[in-house]
């Protein structure tokens, strides 16, 4: 055929210039994979270095730790620093494995430096160019730390449902705090869109790690999934008002106020992501920190409501046990994990959710001695059928060993 030379010179050119194209593109990136790592102090573990794109003049790759000190180093690298000469067509797709081996426990990041710097007239893309390491104490200790976040995980979860089933035994909501009830689903509510959000939105997640470059996304399916389904249970909760007795008890104008104050933060931070003012992660910060809020404040109503009925019938203690169960875990982990990764400032340094956990603590060990101690008699005789003992009446006390 007529066209058949002009086909075979086309292949031919495409076959010379075709591996090139795409390559020559005026970028030199630099990237370590992977970006996160575990090392055990005293064992090596490897990661890839590799130089892609343009090079036309030889350079040299050195590696500094964050935080560390000359002497004071978290790991020792091997090789220390690489070189990388230009091939002939000035293109270079390179990659290169380095030891790293634990010396100290800690959390860094190690970061990859191109020099000299302008050794090159190409772009340099140094966004991968690092990796987050952690250094252990103990593969034990990282093993013992996910049992525990495993078993606060399901005692967290978990202790919704005893008040769900006593509301159900006792056909009755009475004795569990409005108040404490809107505050939790508020609350859980507002946890559960910034899960949702970081967890699923690209949008969002983009601009979390544009702010924080070599951050992680620190929201996993776990917290996802409880969040959800805390939602899910405060809600059927809530449902549960609606259905069966409920005496007197309502929201109080407190509660409502400070559910309108919450309801502002949020139409008003609606109206500075529409005016531009605000980035949708700038909005759903402000949800989590409604969720703070709310943490510290939310027990208080149960606790007055105990003291002025002077009884816990109503208020399951099984949800006390377990939220009390996952605060203590969620607290022995943290403690657990400083230990092993020699990070005390993490707990110590930021104490928002120490402090949290603590606070959770301290009042189910408060609603513990309600139950259990102050108001035991009381909660017996009602749990009888019988009215609240007055001043100066005679109690049968309760046999040994009684809980509800």
């Amino acid at each position: 055929m007529a066209y058949t030379p002009l086909v075979t010179c086309l292949l031919i050119c495409l076959t010379i210039v075709g591996p090139t194209l795409g390559q020559n593109n005026g970028t030199l990136r630099l990237q370590i994979a992977p970006q996160d790592v575990t090392v055990i102090v005293g064992s090596t573990r490897n990661v890839t270095v590799r130089l892609h794109g343009t090079l036309e003049h030889p350079v040299t790759v050195n590696f500094t730790q964050t935080n560390a000190t000359a002497g004071n180093e978290y790991i020792k690298l091997n090789p220390a620093t690489l070189e990388f000469n230009p091939p002939p067509a000035h293109f270079i797709d390179l990659s290169v494995r380095v030891g790293l081996l634990g010396l100290r426990a800690g959390i860094f990041d190690l970061l990859a430096h191109l020099l000299p710097s302008n050794s090159t007239t190409a772009v340099l893309d140094e966004g991968q160019a690092f990796v987050r390491v952690t250094v252990a104490k103990s593969w034990q200790l990282i093993a013992a730390s996910s049992t525990i976040g495993w078993a606060y995980f399901l005692a967290w979860t978990w202790s919704f449902w005893p008040q769900i089933w006593e509301n159900r035994a006792r056909a009755s909501v009475v004795g569990l705090s409005f108040d404490y009830l809107t505050l939790n689903f508020v609350g859980h509510a507002m946890y559960c869109a910034f899960n949702c959000a970081l967890f699923w939105s690209s949008s969002v997640q983009a601009e979390y790690l544009r702010r924080n470059p070599r951050g992680l996304i620190p929201v996993l399916a776990n917290d996802v999934a409880f969040s959800l389904h805390a939602v899910f249970a405060t809600t059927l909760l809530i449902g549960q008002c609606f259905c069966y007795e409920r005496g007197q008890q309502k929201v109080s104008y407190t509660a409502r106020a400070l559910m309108t104050v919450f309801g502002l933060v949020v139409l008003m931070s609606g109206v500075l992501v529409a005016t531009g003012t605000y980035r949708w992660l700038d909005f759903f910060y402000n949800l989590s920190y409604i969720k703070l809020a709310i943490t510290f404040l939310k027990y208080v109503p149960q606790a007055v409501l105990n003291y002025r009925r002077k009884s816990t019938v109503g208020w399951s203690i099984g949800n006390v046990l377990l939220d009390f169960a996952g605060g203590f875990f969620s607290i022995i982990q943290m403690l657990v994990n400083g230990y092993n990764y020699d990070d005390w400032d993490s707990i110590f340094g930021d104490g928002a959710k120490f402090g949290l956990g603590l606070f959770s603590v301290l009042f189910d060990v408060l609603f513990m001695v309600q139950h259990y101690v102050l108001y035991r008699e009381s909660n017996y005789i009602e749990l009888q059928g019988e009215s609240y003992p007055g001043p100066g009446s005679v109690t049968t006390a309760p046999p040994q060993g009684l809980s509800t």
